[in-house]
């Protein structure tokens, strides 16, 4: 049961440190958004992705480990949890410290990455809303009016006004 728990610590322990990892790319993550630097967003969103798949192999380690401590403990694998792991450690109270030390430092990191995401998410949504109205400025921009001149059949000719937007001629 030893060896289980400190396995526990240590996969508990490498989940917090991919999650320090994907904090620092989210705010490298941010500061791309801001200054609409594309190449440097492709390159956070892959490290990302790398760290995520990392985060999901710890997840399935950590949880063998929990299924195996609970077959030795003789409790149901699959209702065992990190909590109920730290309430069946009563009578070991340094390894309970310890593991409870590890869920509450995971659980705050964890908690910080999901602000990081939703200030982010914001972040993108107004970025779209920039883009879009950079877009909707630049098609009326070509729809300029027509002039009211006439061809000598009092028809109208349909020329368009200047296409560049704003002229800056005194």
């Amino acid at each position: 049961m030893a060896s289980l728990m400190e396995e526990l610590l240590e996969v508990l322990g490498e989940e917090e440190k991919q999650y320090q990892e994907l904090i620092e790319l989210a705010d490298v993550k941010s500061q791309a958004i801001i200054k609409a630097d594309i190449d440097k967003l492709s390159e956070v969103t892959t490290q990302e992705q790398n760290a995520a798949s990392t985060l999901l192999n710890l997840s399935n380690k950590r949880a063998r480990v929990l299924d195996d401590m609970a077959t030795v403990l003789g409790k149901d694998p699959a209702k065992m949890t990190i909590n109920k792991m730290i309430g069946y450690l009563e009578n070991q109270p340094e390894e309970q410290k310890k593991l409870s030390e590890r869920r509450d430092r995971l659980l705050e990191v964890g908690t910080q990455m999901q602000r990081l995401n939703q200030q982010n998410e914001t972040l993108l949504k107004q970025a779209l809303e920039m883009v879009e109205f950079d877009l909707t400025l630049l098609r009326s921009m070509r729809q300029a009016p027509e002039t009211a001149n006439y061809n000598k059949n009092a028809y109208n000719t349909g020329d368009l006004l200047g296409s560049s937007g704003f002229d800056a001629k005194q």
